[in-house]
């Protein structure tokens, strides 16, 4: 593998029973960046995470991470990567300070240097006051954070984060957001599962979208918008009933796809921006068609994912809730 890429996937495939978990599942990582696998629930981001951070084989394939291979030096490999998983994945008969403690000495960094780590995590991630509670007695988010801060002790070159902001507070999620835009920043390479579009947008600097087993779309948060089109003018009107003549009044403007009307919104992919405000305006007046509101937007994440995919982010988290 390249000194370059921090991670390699090549041809991954897996089965359980007659689901195809994985189908011919490639990309690559280059070393300090992020990568946002993205996709629905049941698409294949978390078994391909279990592969690469040796929890699970392939039925074929091949990867390399940190420059071991995942299957023939798994114990290699572990002390190489950080991983958080969906779910919480501490000692609940130990304290907080304990739990991290336990990891540092694990990686073998020594009892001095394991407290000092556990220290630091546990002020980062706002667990300073809980540190020496039996995590028995956590929330659900302060088990998140703490699951969090575990991965990072060790400082590893590579970090795996899976869904790792489900079920934290706006405060905790904007501190993982800059711990990790840290660790990046340090060198650490960050291969990062997430529902939240904006999470995506934010820290990765390339997205893979996954869906079925395979990769879909890959490319930077800009090229995959670009997927989409261009800017969108959308416009609320004052009677929904005239949608239909908002549209025909409107189709000119757009650029390859016709006007759509949803819940007396009229969306336009335009053509062109400038001045594109005005002659909607006088479009629409000529039409007869009295107007509300009036933006422009441009493409974001949520929507390359409904365009990929057939439906929006939100809704595979409503049907996982």
């Amino acid at each position: 593998m390249p000194a370059e890429f921090a991670i390699e996937a090549q041809g991954l495939q897996k089965a359980f029973g007659s689901v195809r978990a994985l189908d011919d599942v490639s990309f690559r990582v280059e070393e300090g960046t992020v990568l946002g696998l993205l996709g629905p629930n049941g698409a294949g981001k978390t078994t391909a995470v279990r592969i690469l951070t040796t929890l699970l084989k392939p039925d074929s394939g091949s990867a390399r991470v940190a420059g071991v291979d995942v299957v023939e030096d798994p114990a290699t490999l572990r002390t190489r990567i950080g991983l958080a998983g969906q779910y919480a994945a501490v000692d609940e008969n130990l304290t907080g300070e304990e739990n991290l403690v336990m990891v540092g000495r694990l990686y073998h960094l020594g009892k001095r240097l394991s407290e000092e780590r556990a220290g630091e995590l546990l002020q980062t991630f706002a667990l300073t006051d809980a540190a020496d509670r039996v995590v028995r007695g956590y929330s659900g988010g302060m088990r998140r954070r703490l699951d969090l801060a575990a991965a990072l002790v060790a400082q590893p070159p590579v970090l795996f984060l899976d869904e790792p902001t489900t079920g934290l507070d706006p405060r905790s999620r904007l501190g993982l957001w800059e711990t990790i835009e840290g660790r990046v920043a340090a060198g650490t390479t960050v291969l990062l599962t997430t529902q939240y579009l904006d999470e995506a947008d934010r820290l990765a600097g390339r997205i893979a979208v996954i869906d079925h087993g395979r990769v879909i779309a890959e490319g930077t948060p800009d090229e995959l918008k670009g997927r989409v089109g261009g800017e969108r003018l959308e416009l609320t009107l004052v009677d929904s009933t005239a949608a239909p003549s908002a549209m025909t009044a409107l189709e000119a403007m757009a650029d390859c796809d016709a006007p759509v009307a949803v819940d007396g919104v009229v969306r336009v992919t335009m053509r062109r921006r400038h001045g594109a405000i005005a002659e909607a305006v006088r479009r629409l007046d000529e039409a007869g068609v009295g107007i509300d509101d009036l933006v422009v937007r441009k493409p974001t994440l949520d929507d390359v994912f409904l365009e990929l995919t057939g439906h929006a982010a939100e809704d595979e988290e409503e049907a996982a809730a």
